[in-house]
């Protein structure tokens, strides 16, 4: 099994957490009907990029 040689430093540990920051959520507003949504998703309605792909079944 792998062990490091040497304890690595409070400087060094923290530079290598340096990139593990949370990004924000890249959220667009829909063109068809106004709400918020992630980009490349099908929207509510059934809608991607203002065409419409599918259309939802009424429930029986």
């Amino acid at each position: 099994m792998a062990v490091p040689k040497r304890k690595k430093s409070k400087s060094r540990r923290d530079m290598h957490r340096a990139h593990h920051a949370v990004q924000p959520k890249n959220i667009v507003v829909c063109t068809t009907t106004g709400e918020f949504m992630l980009p490349h998703n099908i929207a509510v309605d059934g809608s991607y990029k203002g065409k419409r792909v599918f259309v939802k079944q009424q429930a029986e």
